[in-house]
């Protein structure tokens, strides 16, 4: 299918991808997992879940091959690759917006009904924990569709909390957490968290990643936070009309209330999808999202009171 893996169009985590052709022409991607990953447990994964999926914006597992240690997915070509090569540059966001502000928003709402279908229209649903631009395909029209479920969960529709066997996901989208317990569970809201850094980092054209690793560099919810009120510094200014103004002063709100750092103070995907399609005026400015040291466990009486600032959204 491959031609001896002639065409190479990218590396992951758990094997390179290679383009391929159907025996009826029709083009592909074969992921092929590396033999020394683990003990299969992300082909299993990917299977499992993403073979329960039928999506527009899911990416379509056609099937996979298996023989002795060797493991491949075979995936629909995208012809556009991944959202990574599009958001991030090293130049000013002046030249990141080569989209357009109309795009990258189709792009966001593509993202969140991704998710929405994976949290709510699956008979099981599916935790994906790994929400990145490079895990954000793009076809021929610049539909994206969320991709590579090596390391998603599954859980019964009546649950929305997973056990996690140490930290999943790719510094820089990991939800708090994740990493620390006393934060809350491991749930939906753990994918939203992801899901509103890679938001802001579709406004912003920066890698959150780099910013964080970087003593030097001011931690990117920051960056974006401390511009919200100085939008115009954050794109083509003088040169944008009141809908891309608009439509970015959006997407930033909404980002910085799925960065919340508790679980309960962050919107369920529906809210987050009811939120991009209202109006921008009908949006409060969230909370500053502020990461420190993990609190210590509340009593009882007192756990919840914490947890009041999405009834702002309401």
């Amino acid at each position: 299918m491959t031609n001896s893996y002639k065409e190479k169009l990218g590396r992951g985590g758990y094997g390179d991808v290679y383009k391929g052709n159907l025996p009826d022409g029709r083009p592909i991607a074969v992921k092929v997992l590396n033999v020394s990953k683990g003990n299969g447990e992300e082909f299993i994964n990917e299977v499992a879940s993403i073979g329960r999926t039928s999506h527009v914006n899911v990416v379509t597992l056609l099937g996979f091959c298996l023989e002795g240690e060797k493991r491949a997915l075979i995936y629909e070509f995208m012809r556009n690759g991944s959202l990574e090569k599009f958001i991030f540059k090293e130049s000013t966001l002046e030249d990141n917006q080569n989209l357009g502000w109309e795009k990258l928003y189709s792009i966001a709402i593509g993202i969140a009904r991704g998710l929405e279908y994976l949290h709510c229209g699956c008979n099981t649903r599916i935790l994906h924990l790994d929400i990145k631009p490079q895990n954000i395909l793009l076809d021929e029209e610049f539909c994206p569709k969320i991709s590579d479920f090596g390391l998603s969960k599954l859980c019964s529709r009546k649950d929305s909390v997973v056990s996690t066997m140490g930290p999943r996901g790719t510094p820089g989208y990991i939800a708090p957490e994740v990493f620390f317990r006393n934060f809350g569970a491991v749930s939906l809201k753990s994918d939203i968290y992801s899901y509103g850094m890679l938001v802001l980092e579709m406004v912003g054209g920066k890698k959150s990643v780099q910013t964080r690793v970087s003593a030097s560099s001011e931690y990117f919810p920051d960056w974006i936070y401390r511009h919200l009120e100085l939008v115009d510094e954050l794109g083509l200014q003088g040169l944008k009309s009141k809908v891309e103004t608009d439509t970015e002063r959006k997407m930033i709100l909404v980002g910085l209330w799925c960065i919340q750092i508790k679980p309960c103070n962050r919107p369920s995907i529906e809210k987050v999808i009811e939120m991009l399609e209202g109006s921008v005026e009908a949006l409060p400015i969230p909370p500053k999202p502020i990461l420190s040291s993990p609190p210590r466990p509340l009593p009882d009486s007192s756990a919840t009171s914490s947890c009041d600032t999405m009834s702002l959204l309401d």
